[in-house]
């Protein structure tokens, strides 16, 4: 229970529904700026989940997960960004700590399911548990979720996959939660400011080296600051004028270099990716096509998967980012993903 209106709404609907709820709230002991935020984790939404509680008449705990936030997935964080790649944190804790971590302390308590407000579904195929798309488009958490494994689905529920946000917050209200008009949290929880240029600043400066601004006829445009600071497909902060837009198309960790050009030269329809994970457990035994969505909010378009590890677009996209995550789609289902490792053409 994060403290926030999803959470409070699944653990109220579950109670209505015969369960014996226990609510869990993850405490990442976040300091200095990060004691200011509301959302997610935040010093706040303890005491909101408490409320939360409290209303619904069932026991909380609080789980202290400082270090393995830091060694599964903050340490994961700074190594992409200095490699000149950029990760999706948000991935690693839902694998690691919502879903592995969280799942061991609820069993400890004699829990037999871990329930969470994301927006998502799970449904049984004859080969197993898929995860399958919320109902409402615009809140769908599915991407966040492609590691999960059959194991964890066995034991999952999640109560919201078949509501839209606008019915949760009406449940919310009816039910007289505490949070019912509690805005929606969106940040990395661990960032200041929602900032990560801050964060990586603060835990990585010794490391940054600041490098030449490449354009695509060679010529060296401007310096960067450090690599990490940039992603591909970023257009501001480049403080370069070229007559035309331009974008980071390409980041050089070998050389220190970013690579800028128009926004054609940033798009590509072939990529390699590595730390493939399918949730049925079967790993690609010949070419097939799906529809991959290689980031959050990237509409999904078809692409041919290879067991080798390429994935090539029917059609170039903007935007092919390294260390992102490439998850595959058939229909409203995911089959499975992996982290882009590298852009090809």
């Amino acid at each position: 229970m994060s403290g926030g209106v999803d959470s409070a709404v699944a653990a109220a609907l579950l109670r209505r529904q015969g369960y014996e709820v226990i609510g869990v709230t993850i405490c990442f002991g976040l300091a200095e700026g990060a004691r200011k935020k509301t959302g997610c984790c935040s010093l706040q939404g303890i005491e909101d989940a408490r409320r939360v509680v409290h209303k619904l008449g069932i026991r909380h705990y609080v789980v202290n997960m400082r270090s393995q936030l830091e060694e599964r997935v903050i340490r994961d964080f700074l190594a992409e960004y200095l490699a000149g790649r950029t990760p999706n944190p948000c991935v690693l804790c839902n694998q690691y700590l919502k879903f592995g971590e969280l799942w061991n302390k609820a069993r400890a308590l004699d829990a037999e399911f871990l329930a969470t407000g994301h927006y998502a579904r799970i449904v049984r195929t004859r080969q197993g548990l898929l995860i399958q798309k919320a109902k409402d488009p615009k809140k769908d958490q599915s991407y966040f979720l492609y590691r999960l494994n059959q194991a964890q689905l066995k034991k999952v529920l999640f109560p919201l996959g078949r509501y839209t946000k606008e019915e949760v917050r009406g449940m919310a209200r009816r039910f007289k939660l505490p949070v019912a008009e509690k805005k929606a949290s969106q940040e990395i929880c661990f960032l200041p400011d929602d900032d990560y240029r801050v964060f990586l600043r603060q835990r990585l400066a010794k490391k940054m080296r600041p490098g030449p601004v490449i354009d695509s006829q060679g010529n060296i445009c401007g310096r960067h600051q450090g690599i990490a600071y940039y992603t591909v497909g970023q257009r501001e902060g480049l403080g370069i004028s070229k007559g035309y837009p331009v974008y980071i198309n390409r980041i050089d960790p070998k050389t220190n270099s970013i690579f800028i050009g128009s926004r054609q030269e940033a798009s590509a329809r072939s990529f390699l990716i590595k730390a493939p994970h399918f949730s049925l457990g079967q790993a690609l035994k010949k070419k097939v096509a799906l529809k991959v969505k290689i980031r959050y909010n990237h509409k999904e378009t078809e692409a041919q998967i290879s067991p080798k590890g390429e994935v090539i677009f029917k059609k170039p996209q903007f935007a092919i980012t390294p260390g992102q995550s490439a998850v595959f789609y058939s229909k409203n289902r995911v089959l499975g993903g992996a982290i882009i490792d590298k852009v090809i053409a």
